[in-house]
Parts: structure tokens; C-alpha cells; sequence
């Protein structure tokens, strides 16, 4: 009997992801457990395993596209079974077309993304799966939710915009179409229900009467001052999804800072003395840092938890993330279980991490968790700075560069060198003395550090 594959929820709260490429041909036969496909979410690579064996027999989305949570991306068989009129087949699942994949059927290109409410495809009366939505009629103009947002904040009538989609259905790059068109001077008078707002490039001068005709922008999309020319790049769904996810914290969790500064000098011989002894496994600063927060996790408990928003949340095991670089923007996948872990093994997990970070092969497993994220610009020679938590974490730890500074010992003034640390909390989740002992924890484990060899 046959049955279709669908566009998994592989992120919490997914709406949508791109095929980034098919494992298994049409016709070809798989096994259970074998990869069907690989996925793309917003910052993690997930691949698609075959719950029983079975045969592909047809892809319905081509490797590239964006794709909707719960949309049908091909029709699979049972081993042996005798298929002869697959379009007869599609019918009777509710599949509208019968093409070869990558016909108009397929879903958008991931070069001509889809953001959240484009192009969704109305479910049949009669049947599982989707089928396109019928034309416009009687005045009435169709679109996605994404496209009548974008327009209403452009100020633009949704009904004075040509839609390309099934149906003439205006999608997202109709509107961003006819935004160009409105910046060229080509575009239809703003809607009188949500007139825009004026902005300026400057201050008015005091008493200076407003013109009545000033230009008038959105206020995400206001022209730049000056003649000169500019390059627009198009926002990924990573940075998309970084921009979202800050964004929210900011707004969202009360952030509170605690600062410190830490003797690094005893830390610094023993890393190197574990090089010398064990070549094959560097150890960085920041792996010796991840373990140092594990274990003042460990003396202050407290500081294992998150906000949800029906309990306090505590962790059994200590899970720390540590911020990465990549091309794309930033991730923050996970360590497990530090406090189990020795320190060449946290060396060795949070190598494997970046490699697979850098790579684009997280999977999404890897980016959750923790109750908190280390994050290093110290090897850019940035001395101090503060973070954003990571939401849901409860907290951040931001750690500059190390360099040598006056210190005071026993009344005297002596050179150290010094590590400057930043702790932003969540208030919701952490009182201020639960963090102050937290940090107070770190920065006596990092000024002794043989106790993270125990």
C-alpha cells in the first residue's frame, strides 16, 4: 500500500524546512533505519531515516526546495508491491500532479525562499494531502498570511499587487516586487488605514513646521542618506532565526551583569603541561573555561535551571553550550554531561562540535539543552564584554582575552596575567547572591585549577 513521506517537524515549532538533497532514488529500495533524505532547518542538518523498509516511488519535492512542516516530499511502497499507474496513485492520495519531481508541482527553491505562511497549499476535501488553491474570485484576492503582513507594513494594498503563485496568489517576493516598484515611484498610494510613518534622516530644528508632502518610508526599510550607492544581501534563515531569537531575549528575559576579574596564570601552565603530556589532544582556554562552569554548576546547583512558564526547571546533568562562529552566523551547540566528562574529553567533544558547526552538519539534537553558553572573543583580543542569553538559558558567560595586568598580592603590587569575565543572568530564573556565589565558584576553581583535573 502506498504511502507518502512528509516534511517532518525536525526544530521545535518548525513551520517549514529546505530538502537539501534525497538519499535514496526513485525506485530504489531501502531498509529500516536507512537515510531518506537529509533537512535543513534554520541552524542544523537533520537526516530522515525510513521507519520500515520499502520502496521510493516517486519524490514529489526536488533537493533544494523549502518545504512546509507536514507536506507530502514523495510516495513510498512496500518492497515487491506492483505499482502501474503511479498518477493513479496520487490521485487517490490527494497529490495534485503527476509530473517528474522538480515540475511546477515541486515546492519553492531554497534560492527563492519561502518564509513562514508562504504558498501553503490547501488540504483537499476529500483526501490527506494538498492540493492548489482556487483562483481568485468575486473581488477577492488571494495570499499568504507572510504576504499580507509585508504588505500591510509597506503600506501597499494587497489588492493592488500581481500575484505569481497558484491561483494568482500574491506570495512574498510579489510584494517585495512591488515595494521595489513603490521605491521607484511606481507603486500605488498607501493604504489611508495604516498610514506610514515620517522619518527623517535628522532632527527638526526647535519651532521648524513639519512639511506636509515629506517622504515617507516604513520604518524597517527607511532610504539611507547621501547619494551614494549601497549593497543589499539578502537575510539567510540562519541570521533570520539569530536576529528572532535575540531579539526575543532582549525584550523578553531581564538581564542582570555580574563582572570579574581572574588570575589565569597557574590556569595557563597547567594547560600547557596537559599539552605537552597528551599532544594529540589540544587544549584551549576555552575548554578548560567550559569545565570550570560545569563544576561551580556542580557547587552552586542553583544555577542549573531555567525559566518555562510553569515550573523552575532543574537539570540533572550539567550541559554547557559554547558560541561558534561559522559563514552562516552564529551557533551554540551543546556539551553533555561536563561534569563527567575529563578534560580531554571536553577537548575532544567541543572539537568534534566547531568541525561539525563550521561543516553545516550539526544536527538539531546538538543545539538544544544547557542551562548555559560560554562564549569566547577572547583570541580577538577583545579585553570585556557583555551577552545575550540564549534563550532558554538562564545564563551567559562572556570571556575576554587574557593579558598581563598590575595585580595586588599580599599588599604588594605584582604582574598577572588576567581574564576578565562577564555573567549575564536571567532574574526570572537567578537571584543576584545565587549568581554572585556562582561566580565567585568559577573564579576560585579558575585561580585553582588542579581541581579540574579531579
Amino acid at each position: 500500500m502506498a504511502t507518502l513521506l512528509r516534511m517532518p517537524e525536525v526544530a521545535a515549532n518548525g513551520t517549514e524546512a529546505g530538502l537539501q538533497e534525497w538519499a535514496v532514488a526513485e525506485g530504489a529500495e531501502f531498509a529500516a533505519g536507512d537515510v531518506l533524505a537529509t533537512v535543513e532547518t534554520d541552524k542544523a542538518v537533520v537526516e530522515v531515516e525510513a521507519e520500515e523498509a520499502g520502496v521510493v516511488l516517486r519524490t514529489l519535492v526536488p533537493a533544494g526546495a523549502m518545504v512546509e512542516v507536514g507536506a507530502a516530499i514523495a510516495v513510498l511502497t512496500a518492497v515487491g508491491e506492483s505499482v502501474e499507474d503511479i498518477d493513479a496513485v496520487l490521485t487517490a492520495l490527494g497529490v495534485d500532479g503527476g509530473g517528474p519531481a522538480g515540475s511546477d508541482r515541486a515546492a519553492t527553491p531554497m534560492s527563492e525562499r519561502r518564509d513562514v505562511g508562504e504558498e501553503p497549499a490547501a488540504p483537499a476535501a476529500d483526501g490527506p494531502d494538498h492540493v492548489q488553491l482556487p483562483a481568485a474570485h468575486g473581488g477577492r484576492t488571494f495570499a499568504s498570511p507572510l504576504a499580507r503582513r509585508l504588505a500591510a507594513e509597506a503600506g501597499i494594498p494587497i489588492q493592488q499587487i500581481t500575484g505569481t503563485g497558484p491561483g494568482g496568489r500574491v506570495r512574498r517576493r510579489d510584494v517585495e516586487a512591488a515595494q521595489a516598484a513603490h521605491g521607484a515611484g511606481g507603486a500605488s498610494e498607501p493604504s489611508p488605514a495604516a498610514p506610514p510613518e515620517v522619518l527623517t534622516d535628522a532632527p527638526t530644528a526647535p519651532g521648524a513646521p513639519t512639511a506636509p508632502d515629506a517622504p515617507t518610508a516604513p520604518a524597517d526599510r527607511a532610504a539611507p542618506a547621501g547619494t551614494g550607492g549601497w549593497t543589499d544581501t539578502p537575510h539567510t534563515r540562519m541570521r533570520r532565526a539569530i536576529a528572532s531569537r535575540l531579539l526575543e531575549s532582549k525584550q523578553t528575559t531581564p538581564h542582570f551583569y555580574l563582572r570579574a576579574s581572574v588570575r589565569v596564570d597557574d590556569l595557563m601552565a597547567l594547560r600547557v603541561q596537559l599539552n605537552e603530556a597528551r599532544p594529540e589532544t589540544r587544549i584551549s582556554v576555552n575548554d578548560l573555561v567550559i569545565k570550570a562552569a560545569a563544576r561551580s554548576h556542580g557547587l552552586v546547583p542553583e544555577m542549573n535551571v531555567i525559566w518555562t512558564a510553569d515550573a523552575m526547571r532543574a537539570f540533572d546533568t550539567v550541559d554547557i553550550a559554547m558560541a561558534v562562529a561559522t559563514p552562516g552566523g552564529l551557533l551554540t551547540p551543546v556539551v553533555r554531561d561536563v561534569s563527567s566528562l575529563s578534560i580531554g574529553a571536553v577537548a575532544t567533544s567541543t572539537r568534534r562540535l566547531v568541525d561539525r558547526a563550521r561543516a553545516g552538519g550539526l544536527a538539531q539534537a546538538e543545539l538544544e539543552g544547557g542551562s548555559m553558553s560560554v562564549t569566547n572573543l577572547g583570541m580577538y583580543g577583545t579585553e570585556e564584554f557583555a551577552a545575550i542569553i540564549n534563550p532558554p538559558q538562564s545564563a551567559i558567560l562572556a570571556v575576554g582575552a587574557a593579558r598581563p595586568e598590575p595585580v595586588v598580592v599580599g599588599g604588594s603590587l605584582a604582574v598577572a596575567t588576567v581574564l576578565h569575565v562577564t555573567l549575564s543572568v536571567d532574574h526570572r530564573a537567578v537571584d543576584g547572591a545565587v549568581a554572585a556565589g556562582w561566580l565567585a565558584a568559577f573564579v576560585a576553581t579558575v585561580e585553582q585549577p588542579f581541581g579540574l583535573l579531579l
